[in-house]
């Protein structure tokens, strides 16, 4: 399910962990995607942030599988979805 959702709004992603963190931070983030096979010292402040601000955090298997949900030839450990 979460891959599906993740390519239906490809135009509001937001790829990367220090983006992904700056958005959050600026309160432009509505939902983040983490892969379990990520480096956890990569995705741990993601989550951590999420955690503190209240966003879902939703965990996916394969950054590989979430980049290309994305649109992207290489994987992602982090993806957050603008509001």
């Amino acid at each position: 399910m979460s891959y599906e959702k993740v390519s239906q709004v490809r135009s509001r992603l937001i790829i990367g962990t220090k983006q992904t963190l700056k958005a959050m931070k600026n309160g432009n983030i509505s939902e983040v995607y983490v892969a379990d096979d990520a480096d956890a010292h990569v995705t741990e402040k993601v989550i951590q942030l999420a955690q503190e601000l209240n966003i879902p955090c939703e965990h996916v298997a394969s950054k590989k599988k979430l980049g290309a949900a994305c649109g992207i030839e290489v994987g992602a450990s982090v993806v957050g979805i603008q509001k």
